[in-house]
């Protein structure tokens, strides 16, 4: 099976980069399959670059390739790491994407060792990712292209936290029909709401929420749903509407949950 090798990045479509990368990956490895994730990361995104990818990577097959390229300038404190998780190869500058985008320790970390193509360093995914990725697509050890880590840099990523009968979450997300995602897993919700009903306190009004829902459809036109979406998180959205819009929420910003007794 020909190597599979995928790209998530911020350069956008314009530019010469995303052509110079397929094209550096072509011509080391002519029979490479080479998926693009998404190339429209706002500039240096890492919040947003690891939501898409820990809910597009896990559909490829095992042993699938991930280079990431959002913010890859190198430093002592931020070394080119290739690192090894839920059997996927993930490329990337260790800024703390990683720590954001898996939910438990990976199974290898190494620093990268290889030398870049050229003398220029403001463009490591062509001249330093793709060499990392050829190797391994050709089968080869990734021990010979780096050094064992013991740990990636964390990125802080505010938890849930259920006070009384609140619970203070936070938007992690919001995708392009404007719909929202916090960081609550559906298994943290059933916990902490034991089958309650609860309220959307939003710009101090309360929207009473029966139950979680199974489809935008099951509520009216323009009503609010509270979903357990297929990313695992919990999804509030509008039905045939633009939740963040209607209820002023932005990426990052304090989402209120209440339970009723």
């Amino acid at each position: 099976m020909p190597a599979i090798i995928t790209l998530t990045t911020d350069w956008g479509l314009l530019d010469h980069y995303l052509g110079a990368v397929k094209g550096s990956i072509i011509s080391r490895l002519p029979d490479a399959k080479i998926f693009d994730i998404t190339h429209l990361i706002p500039p240096f995104d890492l919040k947003k670059a690891a939501f898409i990818l820990r809910n597009a990577y896990r559909n490829f097959p095992e042993n699938t390739i991930h280079i990431i390229g959002v913010s890859t300038e190198e430093s002592e404190s931020v070394p080119h790491v290739v690192v090894k998780y839920n059997h996927h190869y993930f490329i990337g500058a260790d800024n703390g994407i990683f720590t954001l985008l898996f939910s438990s320790l990976p199974e290898e970390i190494y620093e990268l060792t290889i030398p870049q193509d050229t003398n220029y360093f403001t463009f490591s995914t062509r001249d330093r990712f793709v060499k990392a990725a050829v190797h391994l697509a050709k089968g080869n050890d990734v021990s010979e292209i780096g050094d064992p880590r013991n740990q990636l840099t964390t990125s802080i990523n505010m938890q849930p936290h259920l006070n009384g009968n609140q619970l203070q979450a936070r938007v992690m997300y919001v995708d392009n029909y404007q719909n929202l995602y916090i960081n609550v897993t559906a298994d943290e919700f059933i916990q902490m709401g034991q089958g309650r009903s609860f309220s959307l306190i939003n710009r101090g009004k309360s929207e009473k929420i029966k139950k979680i829902h199974d489809a935008y459809g099951d509520v009216p036109e323009g009503e609010i749903a509270v979903l357990f979406s297929t990313t695992g998180f919990v999804e509030i959205a509008v039905n045939r509407g633009p939740a963040a819009s209607l209820l002023g929420y932005k990426p990052d910003q304090p989402v209120l949950i209440e339970f009723h007794d």
